[in-house]
């Protein structure tokens, strides 16, 4: 065995040994900071009118994101954001409402969005009405805003149609 290998091997069991883990590298890799921007507590307005609250939260030593969405009139979403074997970043939205089949979005991070924005892009499936392109740019703003905007095309991205189209504002809480 190489002397380096029985070495790493060595430390890692020995901090296992102790109750201790290896360190994550995840939060010192610049793929795992893409979403930073996006993190925190924030209170969501569409036309200035607030439409719901969103906990954007890094969970396992910043190696995932977990969307913890509220709307004001009722309903609630949840996305894991990860980075697949590739490197490239992914979305898994669950939700009990209607807009998707199955309340489900999967979503993979798109090279052509905006300059400074991120963009991810899938597919919707729908039994009656095909397959449409769903798309969402996270927009960070110099005064520390995020614009969100989701958009679907039916016509394979020809022409799209906004659906969401909102502003992060960091929470005022009390």
């Amino acid at each position: 065995m190489d002397k380096f290998v029985f070495v790493l091997l060595a430390s890692l069991i020995s901090l296992n040994l102790l109750g201790q883990t290896a360190p994550s590298q995840c939060a010192e890799l610049p793929v795992y900071q893409k979403l930073d921007f996006w993190v925190g507590d924030w209170d969501v307005f569409a036309n200035d009118e607030l439409v719901g609250h969103n906990q954007i939260e890094k969970v396992l030593e910043g190696c995932a994101i977990v969307e913890d969405w509220t709307a004001t009139g009722g309903g609630e979403g949840k996305s894991l954001f990860f980075v697949d074997y590739d490197g490239n970043w992914r979305q898994v939205w669950v939700t009990q409402w209607a807009m998707t089949p199955g309340g489900v979005k999967e979503k993979m991070i798109a090279a052509d969005g905006p300059p400074g924005s991120v963009r991810f892009q899938g597919e919707i499936r729908h039994p009656k009405a095909g397959k449409w392109l769903d798309r969402t740019t996270l927009s960070p703003f110099e005064n520390g805003e995020v614009r969100q905007l989701i958009e679907i095309s039916n016509d394979a991205g020809q022409t799209w149609k906004s659906t969401f189209d909102a502003i992060y504002r960091p929470a005022a809480r009390e």
